[in-house]
């Protein structure tokens, strides 16, 4: 199985000094998604958790939405001509019963580590209906110092990236902004997806007592993922999209951005903010 980190020569050069040396690197490799034996997609990721990041993709995608619909998930066995078996080929088996959506070309996606949705064939082909409407009851409702306070408790559980510098991470946590989960990944979308993805195995979906906090922007995938898991919040260090935002308002999703410090802000959803308590502390 590949490795999370891979060693590469590097020639360094610090205050006009040269030296070489090796330096710690992320791995990214590709990963064929199969459904029932058929190729469905490719993503460039980091690898491990890779059955999770399956799992996750086909919630997002709406092909499945609670661990019962999986029969199986595996790694294919001579995955090259030669018998090799490479480890970056995954099929997913549905359960018995579970209908099999129609795997055309129009569906079929290449993702990058920069963008999951490339190959999409139109912005209607990625507004798949939720089967885990949000709907947090009780009510999910924090304070923006709790939120303030979440970045630094992502940063400190990120291990492989105190190494590389070069990963996302993605986190849930709860209401009272205990860590539940984190996941690491060269591409954005991988790490919500393994969170996803690992919440389906577990029987949590969905996650309508969690906050998702990503590393980097909020993408309208990143959006739309949250909402197929049932994630009433999501929070990201950096801008979203417009169409980030849209969705959010349209699906009822909170979602922060540029949370950095004590500032932050809330583009939609801000029921769920206890704003009283930041007029109150100001």
């Amino acid at each position: 199985m590949g490795r999370v980190t891979e060693r590469r020569r590097t020639i360094r050069i610090r205050d006009g000094a040269v030296t070489t040396r090796p330096d710690t690197l992320v791995a990214e490799e590709p990963l064929e998604i199969r459904l029932n034996g058929r190729p469905l997609a490719i993503t460039m990721r980091t690898p491990g958790d890779d059955f999770a990041l399956a799992a996750g993709f086909l919630v997002s995608e709406g092909v499945i939405g609670e661990g019962s619909e999986v029969q199986s998930i595996v790694y294919c066995a001579g995955a090259t001509a030669d018998g090799v078996n490479t480890y970056n080929v995954v099929d997913v088996k549905l359960a018995p019963g579970v209908a099999v959506p129609d795997i055309t070309l129009e569906r079929n996606v290449y993702t990058t580590s920069s963008c999951g949705l490339c190959g999409k064939a139109s912005l209607d082909a990625v507004r798949t209906t939720t089967r885990h409407a949000i709907a947090d009851a009780p009510p999910v409702r924090v304070t923006p110092a709790l939120l303030a306070a979440l970045p630094d408790r992502l940063r400190d559980a990120q291990r492989v990236f105190d190494r590389t510098g070069g990963l996302h991470a993605a986190a849930l946590f709860s209401p009272e902004g205990e860590l539940l989960d984190i996941r690491e990944d060269v591409g954005r979308h991988n790490a919500v997806d393994k969170l996803v993805g690992r919440a389906l195995t577990d029987d949590r979906l969905p996650l309508s007592q969690s906050i998702l906090l990503v590393s980097g922007r909020a993408s309208f995938e990143l959006a739309q993922k949250a909402v197929m898991a049932g994630i009433p919040m999501l929070a990201a260090v950096s801008a979203p999209s417009s169409l980030a935002v849209d969705l959010a308002a349209e699906s009822g999703l909170t979602l922060v951005g540029f949370l950095r410090g004590q500032s932050m802000n809330v583009y939609a959803g801000d029921h769920r903010i206890a704003l009283e308590a930041a007029v109150g502390q100001g």
